[in-house]
């Protein structure tokens, strides 16, 4: 809802708050009086430089947190809109707001950042406008120099570091009738662009569920804490009894080291609350302008007997509808998936953050970029995403180029311009009108696209090959140091040669779509030469890459840079680097999305699963092993010891690598759109692994679809159910005919054998090659280990091209020398793998 009105409110602040000095400000106070009488209806318009809470006549105004959220503030700054006719008196009547910090004053960013305080605003100002309509007329009570104010008992807050509450500085009834503001002092107008106030079109912050303690917890140095057991964004709610002035302090964090509260890895932020009691009965409080990343929390200074019902941990995030579900019958592939789920939840908080615990939580383009296809699969994220990428579009035309993170609180960065990060401006619209079918969706942002795509053919050398600049490459690649995540095993340049193949593939089709035919014709162009380019500078002919890791094979096969016969070979050689690894992860940000779909999409579905489900660090299912409830940053962010990982970014719920879930859904469950917004759906399941059942549901634009598949003993079922005005492709999983059908809307029901031999694990020989043992990693391990008993330090590669056609025998005829009982063990891991298959 917009005004109705004009703006005749002007943004206000105390006289004498100046927030140029580092100590913490108490939250402010302002209220001011007035008459109405007969009011058909209210309507009150409000926003701050900072965080508000609105009141009127005592009573809270609404039920969002940590209002009006977080935007490109020198650009737009949203305001909220309330009916508050009920709230009205015939008579006396009080307006009041509490003012915090937020994102536009409080500190942001990292040391060595920049400036980190006082970024949008160095003033708590609020800007409240109520209209009153009596019917024949209207009249506006706006915040002017009428307001007074007061320090209030929010005594210092920070999104980083927490909330300082003094109960003892309440002062009842201060947004009420009758109130003595005698000793409140007067305000001041500040200058605001009132050109910048926009209606939302995110949905808010708010209160979404409560987790109880699961238990309390006694550390090695006397420490209380609760565990939540789930790593979730919020807050306490806390109860107590206790003196006047007692403080109860509450300290977050994701994880315990050591048996003791895991604070390093917040890096700066405190992330601490304090309470003072005032005393005389039980006393229940929440923050209001801060929130944590925590599992668990340390109590200290708790008057009496501290249990378990007297916290609850508050659940925040933006208000988004779910629309999408996974399960499987494995029970770690379900906790990957609620971990990514509970990881969405955390970091969509106003806008996608990269992590909701340290001092960081911005809005990093590279993070979203990887996960939108989840993203928009879990929730309806028109809104915060739209808003979001209204932000990105407003920094880059003020900018020149896309920021790194939006919004952009850095005023003193240099212009840098990298793929994977940058090219979300191109590629996160196309992911949305993906899952939507909304062409607004691309009309909105296709001036910013078109500028980004424009901007980096600039930066192309002469062959169309984007070979210079700075680039993150493959960012957090497992084998990268932890003081230097940038440094991993693919080039950045490929990575960035390759992105940009994909960015001018999609801006060719998304002018096609909007009608704009110049630029479809000279995109289309330019995709062709950088393909090009990309082919002469890093592909053989035969398919093999000169920069030979997971990740540049991952991104050749799936951004559709290959031809036929090299795609096949690179997706053999992909395979091959994937089974040296052990199934482990090799890649990065940028390597691990799309690793599952090259393999499947190259005819190595095996590995694939095995991939998926293989528990040894790093991989997907380890952190789950080690107690994980969200997605860590680094695959090995907790060491088998339980030790931290000793780098710097060390976040324990950071979504970007959850971004396999979406093949989970499109592969394993078989549920994806075939056309934009499912105007049409492809089910296609592709059982694999140890799996014997899978299904997705998703709220599409059109209504529920699903898919649903078992195995059960020599039955395979598949039931799908296909939403009003439209259609899907179904593929039959596992079907001798490979048979496709055509449906259209209502439930369907396929049952019909299992192929003979689906799923039947070799019997192992002295004829069997290293390749095929290779391929069961938990063979190859003992037949390795036993191996190694005997020549220790000789290695084994079981994915070599000889392996293939090398049997045990072979190697056993290579040794005739070889030490007493060698063959006996050999014969016996062989002998103990058929009996576990049997």
């Amino acid at each position: 809802m917009t005004a109705s009105l004009p703006w005749t409110a002007r943004f206000i602040a105390p006289l004498t708050t100046s927030d140029t000095t580092d100590g913490p400000h108490p939250a402010p106070l302002f209220r001011r009086d007035f008459k109405a009488s007969k009011v058909q209806r209210a309507v009150l318009h409000v926003t701050a430089l900072g965080c508000v809470e609105a009141y009127l006549n005592g009573q809270r105004v609404g039920d969002e947190v940590l209002a009006p959220g977080w935007t490109t503030y020198r650009h737009r700054l949203n305001y909220s809109t309330y009916d508050v006719t009920d709230l009205l008196y015939d008579g006396a009547n009080t307006l009041g707001a509490m003012v915090g910090e937020g994102w536009a004053r409080g500190r942001l960013g990292w040391e060595g950042a920049g400036p980190t305080k006082n970024i949008f605003a160095d003033r708590p100002g609020l800007f409240m406008q109520l209209e009153l309509d009596y019917g024949g007329y209207s009249e506006i009570v706006a915040t002017d120099k009428e307001f007074l104010t007061a320090p209030g008992p929010v005594v210092a807050d920070s999104i980083y570091d927490g909330e300082n509450y003094d109960a003892r500085q309440e002062q009842t009834g201060w947004s009420a009738p009758g109130f003595d503001d005698s000793g409140w002092a007067g305000v001041e107008v500040i200058d605001w662009d009132l050109e910048t106030l926009e209606a939302p079109t995110k949905e808010p912050v708010r209160r979404i569920q409560e987790v109880a303690v699961q238990r309390l917890i006694t550390t090695p140095s006397g420490k209380t804490v609760a565990d939540f057991g789930q790593n979730l964004v919020g807050w306490i709610r806390l109860s107590a009894e206790g003196n006047t002035g007692a403080t109860i302090t509450l300290r977050h964090a994701e994880v315990m080291e050591d048996g003791e509260l895991g604070t390093r890895p917040l890096r700066t932020a405190k992330a601490t609350d304090t309470y003072t009691l005032r005393g005389g009965g039980v006393e229940t409080w929440e923050p209001r302008f801060t929130f944590h990343g925590f599992r668990y929390v340390e109590i200290e200074g708790y008057p009496g007997q501290l249990t378990a019902d007297k916290l609850n941990a508050v659940v925040i995030h933006t208000e988004m509808t779910r629309t999408g579900w996974f399960e499987s019958s494995n029970p770690l592939l379900n906790q990957l998936h609620s971990n990514t789920v509970w990881s969405m939840k955390g970091n969509f908080v106003s806008l996608p953050t990269d992590c909701p615990q340290r001092d960081e939580r911005l809005g990093w383009t590279g993070d979203i970029n990887v996960f939108g296809p989840t993203a928009a699969y879990l929730y309806d994220v028109r809104g915060v995403l739209g808003s979001w990428l209204r932000d990105l579009a407003l920094e880059q035309a003020h900018k020149g180029y896309v920021p790194m993170v939006i919004p952009d609180f850095q005023t003193h960065a240099a212009p840098m311009t990298t793929a994977v990060w940058s090219d979300a401006a191109v590629l996160l619209p196309w992911t949305l009108y993906q899952a939507y079918g909304d062409r607004q969706i691309l009309n909105d942002a296709y001036t910013s696209m078109r500028d980004f795509t424009t901007q980096v053919e600039g930066l192309l050398n002469p062959n169309g090959l984007w070979d210079a600049g700075f680039q993150f490459g493959d960012w957090l690649d497992p084998d990268a140091p932890p003081e230097n995540p940038a440094n991993g095993k693919t080039e950045p340049h490929l990575v960035a040669a390759a992105y940009f193949c994909r960015v001018t593939h999609v801006m060719a089709q998304a002018a096609g779509i909007l009608g704009h035919l110049e630029d479809q014709t000279r995109f289309a162009l330019l995709a062709e030469k950088v393909k090009q380019a990309f082919r002469d500078e890093y592909v053989a002919a035969s398919g093999r890459l000169v920069n030979g890791s997971a990740t540049a094979y991952a991104l050749a096969i799936t951004f559709d840079i290959l031809n036929d016969a090299q795609k096949e070979r690179a997706g053999e050689e992909l395979a091959t680097l994937v089974a040296k690894a052990k199934y482990t992860i090799s890649t990065g940000f940028v390597g691990t999305p799309v690793l599952c779909d090259a393999l499947t999409q190259t005819g190595h579905l095996d590995d694939a699963y095995k991939l998926l489900l293989q528990t040894e660090c790093p991989s997907f299912l380890y952190p789950v092993t080690m107690g994980a409830s969200t997605i860590w940053e680094r695959w090995d962010a907790m060491r088998p010891d339980g030790s931290i990982n000793p780098g710097g970014m060390t976040s324990f719920n950071h979504y970007a690598l959850g971004a396999v879930a979406d093949w989970m859904h499109r592969t394993v469950a078989g549920l994806a759109p075939a056309e934009p917004g499912y105007k049409r759906i492809r089910i296609a399941p592709k059982p694999g692994g140890d799996l014997t059942s899978a299904s997705a549901r998703h709220l599409t634009p059109y209504g529920e679809a699903s898919a649903s598949w078992q195995i059960q003993e020599d039955t395979v079922s598949l039931d799908v159910t296909v939403p009003e005005g439209t259609s899907a492709e179904v593929v039959l999983p596992l079907h001798p005919d490979s048979v496709v059908l055509e449906v259209g809307p209502g439930t369907h029901s396929w049952s019909y054998q299992v192929p003979q031999g689906y799923n039947e694990r070799p019997v192992y020989s002295l004829d069997t090659t290293f390749g095929v043992l290779a391929q069961d990693p938990n063979v190859w391990e003992s037949f390795a280990a036993t191996f190694a008993t005997f020549f220790p330090g000789v290695p084994l590669d079981g994915n070599s091209p000889d392996a293939k056609s090398l049997t045990i025998k072979d190697m056993l005829g290579m040794i005739p020398m070889s030490p007493a009982g060698f063959s006996e063990a050999i014969e016996n891991v062989l002998k103990s793998a058929n009996e576990v298959t049997a």
